[in-house]
């Protein structure tokens, strides 16, 4: 194929999935490449039922490491990749066509707009999550860490923040898939950390899980998403709380004693960062965490 645009999806059971994402991009693609990581489900049935060249990758518990793989397959000088749980809108799907034709560039970061809990997420560092997601055959290389950037050769552009430029993310429907999906990219994360060298540290367990509630709540004004905001920025700031126990549990739960001194010292700096930002956000003070902080350093 010497013209149009190649869409590369990998699926690992998508079956429900996979049809609004085939339906959104039937008058964009020439091609679609799915690259399957034997699923257990009709996914692959689905795939070639819409006319998609199917291929098979062993799974591998997060989608970077078979992202090259699936581009390579694809046959177009452009490529749009997406996950199964996408959908393009009619809007953008005309801009890229244009792009396609009349390129400024060679790759774009197109914005995406997340469905998180049944509402788009506007705020909490979820907008506008912008993605390297369409691009000239071989100016794109995934590396196999999970959710990192990858590495890109050429001119990029950046599409505007505007709901018709962004790609729809049907992301975590329920608390239960979240989790889910929290215990299998947490592991991964803490072979990575550990692999570059970390070594557990208590105080983790209290400023990275604050920083990170910090950094979606408030600096990140989830509170303008209401409650979908705040159980959000929780569950964030709980991953990386589980994040960290697993490292420490790579280390067999070392036992460590804790001077109370260093505990309340560690908390006091938790409460100052909330402090610092509450009072930015002329919000409160956090008379709950201080409640709490005066009991645990009596």
């Amino acid at each position: 194929m010497k013209d149009g645009i190649s869409v590369v999806i990998n699926t690992l059971n998508e079956e429900k999935n996979l049809p609004r994402t085939l339906s959104s991009i039937k008058e964009l693609a020439s091609e679609i490449i799915v690259v399957d990581m034997h699923s257990t489900d009709n996914t692959v049935a689905v795939a070639k039922e819409s006319g998609a060249r199917v291929y098979t990758h062993e799974p591998t518990g997060y989608v970077e490491p078979a992202r090259n793989f699936a581009v390579s397959k694809a046959t177009g000088p452009w490529i749009l990749v997406l996950d199964a749980d996408e959908e393009i809108p009619d809007s953008l799907a005309k801009q890229l066509k244009k792009l396609a034709t009349k390129p400024n560039a060679d790759f774009y970061r197109l914005p995406r707009k997340n469905i998180i809990f049944g509402q788009w997420t506007r705020h909490s560092r979820w907008w506008p999550d912008y993605q390297i997601r369409f691009f000239k055959k071989g100016s794109v290389l995934w590396s196999e860490i999970i959710h990192s950037v990858p590495e890109t050769h050429g001119v990029g552009w950046d599409l505007p923040a505007q709901e018709r430029f962004a790609i729809v993310h049907y992301n975590y429907q329920t608390i239960s898939q979240y989790l889910e999906r929290m215990n299998r990219y947490s592991g991964v994360q803490a072979e990575t950390k550990i692999r570059d060298g970390y070594k557990f540290n208590w105080r983790d367990l209290i400023s990275k899980p604050t920083s990170e509630f910090v950094s979606r709540f408030l600096a990140g004004e989830g509170y303008k998403d209401g409650v979908h905001g705040l159980a959000l920025s929780l569950l964030q700031a709980f991953s990386e709380l589980v994040l960290y126990l697993k490292v420490w549990e790579t280390e067999k739960f070392k036992v460590t004693t804790l001077d109370v001194s260093e505990v309340e010292n560690t908390l006091t700096d938790a409460e100052g960062e909330l402090d610092h930002w509450l009072v930015a956000k002329r919000m409160r003070r956090p008379t709950v965490f201080h409640k709490l902080l005066r009991r645990l350093t009596r």
